[in-house]
C-alpha cells in the first residue's frame, strides 16, 4: 500500500488534526470542505449559494494537488444544515462535476464547524495505465 498526504495552498489549511486529503494506491480520501477562503481562512459569505460555490473550488483544489479533478470522484457526502438547500446543491454541482454523477448522500446535521451551512467531503478515484476510466 502506497499512502501519501495531499496538501496545498489553493484549499483551507486544516483547522483540526486531519489532512486535506489521503491518497493510496489509487484511491484518494478528500476531508470535508466547508466555504472558507484559502487565502484568509474566513467564511466566504452567509448566502449558502455562495458557500456551496467554495465548497466546490476548495474540492477541486484538492482534487487537483492528488492528481486528478472533480470528475474523478466517486462518492460525495453533502452534509447541510438546512436540507431544503439541497436544491442549490444540485444546480451548483451541475456547474462543476457533468454526467456520470458520482454516488451521493446528502445528511442534515443540527450545526457544521464556523457555523457555515454546508460541508462536502469526497472519495476519488485516479485512472492509470491498469485501471483506465
Amino acid at each position: 500500500m502506497n499512502k501519501e498526504i495531499i496538501h496545498t495552498p489553493d484549499a483551507p489549511q486544516a483547522i483540526g488534526t486531519y489532512s486535506q486529503a489521503v491518497k493510496v494506491d489509487n484511491t484518494v480520501y478528500l476531508s470535508g470542505q466547508i466555504p472558507l477562503n484559502p487565502k484568509t481562512m474566513d467564511v466566504v459569505s452567509e448566502d449558502i449559494r455562495n458557500q456551496i460555490t467554495q465548497v466546490f473550488l476548495n474540492l477541486k483544489a484538492v482534487a487537483l494537488a492528488a492528481g486528478g479533478d472533480l470528475t474523478d470522484i466517486v462518492k460525495l457526502n453533502v452534509y447541510l444544515t438546512d436540507l431544503s438547500n439541497f436544491p442549490i446543491v444540485n444546480e451548483v454541482m451541475g456547474e462543476f462535476i457533468s454526467e456520470p454523477y458520482p454516488a451521493r448522500a446528502a445528511i442534515g446535521v443540527a450545526a457544521l464547524p464556523k457555523g457555515v451551512g454546508v460541508e462536502i467531503d469526497a472519495v476519488m478515484h485516479l485512472r492509470n495505465e491498469l485501471y483506465p476510466a
